[in-house]
């Protein structure tokens, strides 16, 4: 005999499934829903120093309804303006751009910062059902945006010190050659003056006995939520150096040494990362001599020699990039060039 008490359980027991099942059904669709969903998309725009790279990203920004995300590792920086090329006041009126004066030239910003930041600036211009243009020539920053934020182990006080030491004692060039030899191709991407990536990449070697282009980009997650549409643009070595030559006279006609007196007026000397940056090492340097005509002259061809050695580092570095397309900008109109770039970006 069955009993009102054991139909009502059973029917709750039925219906107790029933809601399961249409429950498990629901995240079944939606987690259909969101794999097949297409990753949204966001185009990178790298190239050497003085190649065009702004103007390009203010040309594409017209065509797509983008916003610009700067890949500059010193436009983050208030203060440092003419040195980096920034975008002007009316260009950054007409188009948003992102990750540009957000820090004191006292205070530090990293790669790492520049990985959450570059995404979450990202997921802002998408909210907004614009296009992301992330444009800038530093590799190791767009590296880091590309297949997720690098690791090393923690520092060590006592080792960090020694070096330190003998990076005063022999100078930053000695131990740039020391790391030259231990891994060439972390080296290419740094100067031999920039006293803090150098420290850190020998107290890297040191800890793990492997080289730091190996080790700082091991175990990571890369991210799969974008799908990157990236180009590197370039000219003829010839027509590169021609242009990285008028801009530094530009800049220095529009007040660069100016801009550097100001800067080390605020701080500039105790950021050694913005300190050891193209041309305001230089400017620093002739800061800190009798500034004689000769010291002028000493300080421009510098300037400019250093510029040119930083396009040749940003080539070989993109070489290794596969993921990027190459487009020589002097075989095609500029029209053309954005033609293709956002035809790309339109296709699925």
């Amino acid at each position: 005999m069955v009993t009102s008490s054991t139909t009502t359980e059973t029917t709750e027991k039925k219906e107790i499934e029933r809601i399961f099942q249409g429950f498990s059904l629901e995240v079944e669709r939606r987690l259909t829903s969101e794999f097949q969903k297409p990753k949204k998309r966001v185009i990178v725009i790298a190239g050497p120093t003085a190649c065009g790279k702004s103007s390009f990203g203010m040309g594409l920004s017209a065509l797509c309804e983008g916003e610009i995300i700067s890949a500059d590792s010193m436009q983050v920086y208030r203060g440092m303006d003419i040195g980096t090329a920034k975008a002007s006041l009316k260009d950054r009126e007409e188009v948003p751009h992102h990750l540009i004066d957000i820090r004191d030239i006292t205070e530090s910003f990293n790669v790492v910062d520049f990985y959450y930041e570059a995404r979450h600036s990202c997921q802002l211009i998408h909210g907004r059902d614009n296009s992301p243009i992330v444009v800038g020539g530093s590799g190791f920053y767009l590296h880091s945006l590309l297949y997720g934020p690098p690791s090393g182990p923690p520092s060590l006080p006592e080792l960090r010190k020694s070096l330190e030491d003998d990076c005063e004692k022999l100078g930053p060039e000695a131990l740039y050659d020391r790391l030259e030899k231990i891994d060439p191709q972390y080296a290419s991407t740094i100067t031999k003056h920039d006293k803090q990536k150098i420290v850190r990449a020998l107290e890297i070697v040191t800890l793990t006995g492997k080289k730091v282009s190996k080790l700082s980009w091991k175990n990571r997650t890369k991210p799969q939520n974008y799908d990157f549409r990236c180009w590197f643009l370039h000219r003829p070595r010839e027509v590169l150096y021609q242009r990285i030559e008028e801009r530094c006279d530009l800049m220095l006609r529009d007040g660069f040494l100016d801009e550097v007196i100001a800067l080390e007026k605020k701080g500039l000397r105790g950021n050694t990362s913005a300190a050891q940056a193209i041309g305001y090492r230089q400017a620093l340097d002739f800061i800190d001599s009798k500034q004689t005509p000769q010291d002028y002259q000493h300080f421009v061809d510098t300037f400019k020699q250093s510029s040119r050695n930083f396009a040749k580092r940003q080539f070989t570095w993109f070489r290794r990039e596969p993921i990027f397309r190459w487009l020589d900008l002097d075989s095609v109109s500029h029209q053309e060039a954005l033609d293709l770039v956002y035809q790309d970006y339109e296709s699925l």
